[in-house]
């Protein structure tokens, strides 16, 4: 199959496609998303061949607004019409009961809830308005390996996967939206993202609390993200907690070391062994994927040193997604 690149002036191209049941990436404001319309089995099927993805896995459900939501969702409660006025478009998920019959299986994962999505990418809401039906949007990557933030990450892993790729250039956030389960008494978030449970508890009115829990094998997951491995490149991924550890780490030729540049200029190491993660924390959230991409494609390193970050409710989206690259593996000074 050819994978065609799309460009801005080309979303009716796209279209055609997804409205034949193909598969189409798409840029969102977080990361790349692998569309096709939610309520065509078939298709939905054919993301998770692509992916090489779980089925047990549900998808979020891509939307171009709160209305188009409201046709395949039991119903819109009063927490989701707060949260959609406060953050949507935008990077944020929201998990309600889903409409009986409305969605297929293959989307669900026959539990009686789905998540929704409306990102504020301008090329997705074109997409999804002319196509008229929701897409589902999970990351457009191999299952496991980081999630996509350019095209080119696309190509790279599904070429001759799927019929096309929308190219918006880089995401602007870089990490995928956060997850709020809606379906339950106290609302909890499933995966955080760069919208913070204090951000969500003030949009309530009320606390919300955080998923710490693990899903059991024989479980389905409510949300992406909480059972399977996510986002590890070939070689183990080690987070290092105190940036003063760098200096007592043993590092070589083989080793990837990926950190903000304050540290990395500390660092006595080539320049290939390096990946700079920016000056902050907002930079790192946004190159932290480009960063395990970039060394997943470096046959000869065989360990990667991360930089990890504590101390508040903004670090966690970025530790999430760390902790799972890394298998939950921490540095221990001697």
């Amino acid at each position: 199959m050819e994978t065609k690149i799309f460009s801005q002036n080309q979303i009716d191209d796209a279209v055609k496609l997804l409205a034949q049941g193909d598969l189409v990436a798409f840029p969102t404001e977080t990361v790349y998303g692998l569309g096709a319309i939610a309520t065509n089995e078939q298709a939905v099927k054919n993301v998770y061949a692509a992916k090489g993805r779980p089925s047990d896995n549900p998808l979020i459900v891509t939307v171009s607004d709160a209305t188009m939501m409201a046709q395949y969702a039991k119903e819109v409660p009063e927490r989701a019409q707060k949260l959609i006025k406060k953050f949507w478009p935008g990077p944020l998920t929201l998990l309600l009961y889903v409409k009986p019959h409305s969605l297929p299986k293959a989307v669900t994962g026959g539990l009686d809830t789905v998540a929704f999505r409306c990102p504020k990418d301008k090329l997705t809401h074109e997409l999804i308005s002319k196509l008229g039906y929701p897409i589902v949007g999970p990351s457009a990557n191999t299952s496991t390996k980081p999630s996509p933030t350019t095209a080119e990450h696309v190509y790279h892993d599904l070429k001759g996967k799927i019929a096309g790729i929308i190219d918006g250039g880089p995401t602007e956030v870089g990490l995928e939206s956060t997850i709020i389960d809606l379906s339950v008494a106290a609302p909890i978030v499933l995966r955080p993202g760069a919208i913070t449970p204090e951000e969500l508890s003030a949009a309530l009115g009320e606390k919300v609390l955080i998923n710490t829990g693990k899903v059991a094998d024989k479980d389905v997951p409510k949300a992406p993200g909480m059972k399977y491995r996510h986002y590890a490149p070939s070689a183990p991924v080690v987070v290092v907690d105190d940036p003063k550890d760098f200096a007592h780490l043993n590092l070589t030729n083989e080793t990837g070391v990926m950190a903000l540049s304050k540290i990395l200029n500390e660092i006595e190491l080539p320049a290939a062994n390096k990946f700079n993660l920016g000056k902050n924390l907002a930079d790192a959230d946004h190159n932290l994927f480009g960063g395990l991409r970039y060394f997943d494609d470096k046959p000869n390193i065989k360990q990667i040193f991360v930089q990890g970050f504590s101390g508040s409710e903004d670090t966690l989206a970025y530790m999430n997604r760390l902790n799972k690259a890394a298998a939950g593996h921490h540095y221990m000074p001697k």
